[in-house]
């Protein structure tokens, strides 16, 4: 099938390198002239583990380009995917102006039908817009066809939940539309659930917003475990046992991160706003979200009496491990506070450095390894759960602290075996 994905961030880089190694011919469209070079000579400008890799070999297999040329892209493929951003505006909309433009380009240059598939994580009603857009400036005669087909990828893990799906959920009015999609995803021998478009549009911010809402609820339990002396693990194993709950996302810590869940659950509040809807539960999300986050400074300040002159080390910046992604990352808001607080901050993170450095400037001190990290601290603080720290010896960072005040963001660690090494150590849910 030949296909054009038209965006190369995260979405549609993954997405079109995914379908290309299914055997697809494809090619991926920015504007960004810097990217699209670097992305033909087989590199990405991302951390997203095994992505690099599988570039080069359906670059070398020349059945994925890359390429600026929008008009000739979209003339020359059936299938058309919109994977640009929708960043939020300032009360929380979702940004559609880069998918009207899409759209509109779409219809100026395409001389015959084209299959339009909305991949970007949009609102409801959003293709219903683009419809419109496509009706109104096509060439004359020229009818396009429209699906919804949100995409629910995880960094860190994006390939393999790309090519091993859950679920697939394809929306779309048109029999012939579904038989294409279903034949374009058949290789993945996934549950594909077709829908009307409305229902799947719906389906990706009721996914996110839930698994938020998960987050925090386990995160709320933890704070009332701390106060009656329970175990946030064995509580969270008890309910996790109930097939109607499930295990995953009940992992207590600092709350969740990330360009998905803060940008989804903003914007599925927004959407019921504008549908007379006021959705209170999703506000409390938010809430225990960021209160989670001072929460973690709180134990530090108390610990510590002032934090005014004192030295925190930070290990992990990312929002969460396998990506160098800070966008929304609850290290942000936790280094501020403690610079605001007058404490200086040293810091390490596999991944994240340079992208931490447009955000924090010289804020923090950046570290070349993590033991350095560790060297004359009043505390540590651990807010990403990388393997590496997971594996850290110890007792070579007690010996570097001034003083042995552990704070784990993630509990990473076991409470009894982090006082018998002599630790201060304090973690979430966990006394």
């Amino acid at each position: 099938m030949k296909i054009a994905v038209i965006g190369t961030g995260y979405v549609g880089l993954v997405a079109g390198t995914c379908f290309s190694d299914m055997g697809n011919q494809v090619i991926c469209v920015d504007i960004d002239e810097g990217k699209i070079k670097v992305l033909n000579e087989g590199k990405v400008p991302i951390y997203e583990p095994g992505l690099e890799e599988l570039v080069k070999k359906n670059v070398e297999a020349k059945r994925l380009s890359f390429t600026t040329g929008f008009d000739d892209a979209v003339r020359a493929n059936d299938v058309i995917f919109i994977a640009v951003g929708t960043p939020p505006k300032a009360k929380g909309d979702a940004d559609l102006s880069y998918v009207e433009n899409v759209a509109r380009g779409i219809a100026s240059v395409a001389k015959k039908p084209k299959i339009v598939v909305e991949k970007s994580t949009v609102p409801v009603q959003t293709c219903e817009r683009i419809k419109q857009v496509l009706d109104g400036s096509s060439v004359e005669g020229v009818k396009h066809m429209v699906v919804s087909n949100p995409e629910f990828l995880r960094e860190g893990s994006a390939v393999s939940d790309f090519l091993k799906p859950d679920r697939i959920v394809i929306g779309t009015d048109s029999e012939q539309v579904r038989k294409v999609m279903q034949e374009l995803y058949a290789p993945l021998k996934a549950k594909m659930l077709f829908t009307d478009i409305k229902s799947a549009e719906i389906i990706k911010h009721a996914s996110n917003s839930f698994l938020a809402t998960k987050i925090s609820f386990i995160n709320a339990v933890a704070n009332i475990c701390e106060k009656t002396g329970a175990d946030i693990e064995m509580v969270a194993r008890g309910m996790g046992l109930d097939k109607r709950i499930g295990s995953s996302f009940l992992n207590a810590g600092i709350g969740y991160g990330g360009f998905c869940f803060p940008k989804d659950v903003e914007a599925f509040i927004r959407i019921s706003e504008k549908n007379g809807y006021d959705f209170r539960i999703l506000r409390e999300v938010q809430e225990v979200n960021r209160q989670q986050k001072q929460l973690l400074v709180k134990k530090v300040e108390d610990a510590l009496w002032n934090l005014n002159g004192k030295t925190i080390g930070i290990l992990g910046l990312a929002f969460k491990p396998n990506t160098d992604d800070m966008r929304f990352a609850p290290s942000i808001d936790i280094v501020n506070r403690l610079v605001e607080e007058g404490a200086k901050v040293k810091a390490f993170d596999p991944q994240a450095m340079e992208r931490a450095k447009t955000i924090f400037k010289d804020k923090v001190q950046y570290c070349q390894e993590m033991y350095e990290v560790a060297k004359d601290v009043d505390a540590l603080l651990f807010l990403t759960e990388w393997q590496q720290f997971k594996e850290i010896d110890l007792e070579k960072v007690k010996s570097a602290m001034k003083q042995p005040f552990v704070f784990d963001g993630r509990n990473m660690f076991r409470p009894e075996k982090m006082r018998t090494l002599g630790f201060k150590y304090e973690s979430v849910g966990r006394l």
